[in-house]
């Protein structure tokens, strides 16, 4: 196998050089230089790119450095957009789960395996989360209990707030069955499809927390879908939106984010919404 060597770094001007020896149209090389000082050439041309160079390595003959702009700014905004609305979801899950599960087990129930699934997985789960504690040890929660509760340990309505979003998928995952069927209750969701949704989420909010493409990507954590829903796929971004209207039911809030958003489609008319998962209908689907 032949590896290719790394190239030398190309200062702006020469990248711009090089996207217009690629085919790519600048119809202003100074706005050009200037957004790329600020973002990328990697993040920027790799990413967005997709579909407008053919094998040869060269861009459709049109294909204009404002096109892959508008594709970038787009993803942006939506992605801002989606963000508070994974985050009403997550703090509502940690809430629900940390009441019921202390209900049910006690707030230290959590280190006990026997209120598990998996014994192999609630040992990783242990392991992580005492490496989240001590990376956040000078918290002052996390401070009081470890210095002035029997023990040291951390009740899980306090635990909760260090988990991120996959640690408390995969905690909800570890959960006996007729436990993961009473918190999804509480979402109005059965508990195989909330299972699934909140691990998808968790993945896209991993992308919005890294400032990541949610434009023309397919989800490596897949949503299992509702049967009129199956049709749309399951692939792309907007089966999630599906889960979260699901999961947010006569929410003003989200109503409030399809206007945005169909306000966000019209700004960029360049942006293809089929590429996300969009079908003609996505707005009715929506609310």
């Amino acid at each position: 196998m032949n590896l290719k060597e790394h190239q030398p770094p190309l200062d702006i001007d020469a990248q711009i050089e090089n996207l217009k020896n690629l085919g790519l149209t600048i119809p202003d090389e100074d706005s050009a230089k200037e957004f790329l000082s600020d973002v990328s050439y990697f993040r920027f041309i790799k990413a967005y790119s997709l579909g407008m160079k053919p094998k040869n390595g060269k861009y459709i003959e049109g294909t204009s450095f404002d096109t892959l702009k508008e594709l970038y700014l787009f993803n942006s905004n939506f992605r801002q957009l989606l963000f508070p609305l994974i985050e009403r979801v997550e703090i509502n899950l940690r809430c629900r789960l940390a009441n019921y599960f202390c209900a049910k087990y006690g707030v230290l129930g959590y280190l006990n395996a026997a209120n598990f699934r998996d014994i192999e997985y609630h040992k990783e789960f242990l392991y992580d989360i005492d490496t989240e504690i001590e990376r956040n040890e000078k918290a002052p929660f996390v401070r009081n209990f470890r210095q002035n509760y029997a023990g040291g340990k951390l009740p899980l309505y306090a635990l909760v707030e260090l988990f991120s979003f996959g640690t408390l998928s995969k905690f909800f995952k570890n959960m006996k069955n007729e436990d993961k069927k009473a918190v999804a209750k509480t979402f109005g969701i059965g508990y195989t499809y909330f299972e699934s949704w909140i691990e998808s989420i968790a993945f896209v909010r991993n992308i919005c927390a890294h400032y990541g493409r949610l434009y023309n990507v397919n989800l490596a954590k897949t949503p299992m879908m509702y049967k009129q829903y199956q049709e749309i796929g399951n692939l792309r971004i907007y089966s999630v939106l599906l889960c979260l209207k699901n999961l947010l039911p006569n929410d003003i809030h989200w109503r409030q984010f399809t206007d945005t958003l169909e306000l966000l489609i019209e700004k960029y008319p360049g942006v293809r919404i089929k590429l996300m998962g969009f079908p003609k209908n996505w707005k009715e689907l929506l609310i």
